[in-house]
């Protein structure tokens, strides 16, 4: 497995963009009431792209186009944010930037861009339960990510969708986090990930039951953990939504509880499709499948730490959420 030897130490190295041609870019706001954000990923024209949505209460854009058996198998852009429901209307404006831009399914007069979102609960948590993002957020964050270089390093922690996100019962500042490896067929997997958990990670300093206690935020726990995995090899829409589903592993790894039924947990993946994998043969095939998305389930283990790691604390009208280090 080459380079996936290295994560037994729980340390996140790389980032995303270490998949030549993606891009990140954010937005947020943690003043006057506000504490919210949006992050753009931004793949090269012709990404193939899927989602797996596990969690029971996700608040999702556009993810039905990316089923494997819909008319188009391409990404223009991945928009995470916060906001809930009402955030969504970020991806109207990351679609717009696009568009601006000639990414899109071409259709007769122009671009259908294929813009699809998914959004944390952090309403409130800067004091304002009105202050969300919206389409303006949406089209700075998609511009902000094409404006990057190619193999650029991604903030971490308080940015964009994490700006807002928290973890263990409201009692922890989460965040942005993000890793990558390569393996040794050359195939590049990075992954990046919003932390907004009911849950802890699981480890040696953290006892599963400390979530039963953790914090004592206010009313319902709505919580998600949003990830794209991202990969230079040449995958098909339905390979792609089995990497997905493959790399939900990561959150259970990673976060103890997940999947619950107040969560949003979604997964992404996009293929740029760079890098053939070996099939030669059914064996070879089903062998190089199974080793990526093995590795997609790592990365997005450690991407979640990361976010955790990288997050600090905050204290805002509606209470302070300490970082959490572990």
């Amino acid at each position: 497995m080459g380079a996936m030897e290295a994560t037994g130490t729980g340390q996140a190295t790389g980032s995303i963009t270490d998949v030549p041609g993606l891009r990140v870019g954010h937005r947020q706001k943690s003043d006057g009431g506000w504490l919210s954000g949006v992050t753009v990923v931004l793949p090269p024209p012709g990404t193939v792209g899927s989602v797996d949505v596990r969690g029971g209460g996700p608040g999702t854009h556009e993810t039905d186009a990316l089923d494997p058996t819909t008319l188009v198998p391409t990404v223009d852009a991945v928009v995470l944010t916060g906001g809930s429901a009402y955030g969504l209307a970020t991806a109207h404006g990351a679609q717009h930037w696009c568009e601006e831009q000639g990414r899109g399914f071409e259709v007769t007069g122009g671009v259908v861009p294929i813009v699809p979102a998914a959004a944390i609960f952090d309403l409130g948590r800067g004091g304002d339960f009105s202050a969300r993002p919206d389409a303006a957020m949406g089209y700075a964050a998609a511009a902000a990510a094409g404006a990057q270089k190619d193999g650029h390093d991604v903030e971490r922690g308080n940015v964009g969708a994490g700006t807002g996100a928290v973890l263990g019962r409201g009692k922890y500042k989460g965040g942005v986090g993000t890793a990558a490896f390569t393996l040794e067929n050359g195939v590049v997997i990075g992954a990046l990930a919003v932390v907004n958990a009911l849950g802890l990670p699981w480890g040696p300093l953290v006892e599963p039951a400390e979530t039963s206690a953790a914090g004592t935020e206010a009313g319902p726990q709505l919580n998600t953990t949003l990830v794209v995995v991202a990969t230079n090899a040449v995958l098909d829409a339905a390979e792609c939504k089995r990497t997905a589903s493959a790399a939900h592993a990561g959150l259970a790894r990673a976060l103890n509880p997940s999947h619950t039924l107040a969560d949003g947990d979604t997964v992404f993946c996009l293929a740029t499709g760079v890098v053939k994998l070996d099939r030669t043969t059914e064996t070879a095939r089903q062998v190089s499948l199974i080793t990526l998305q093995s590795a997609a389930a790592d990365v997005v283990r450690l991407a979640i730490l990361d976010g955790i790691r990288s997050a600090e604390a905050v204290t805002t009208a509606a209470g302070t959420f300490a970082a959490h280090r572990f």
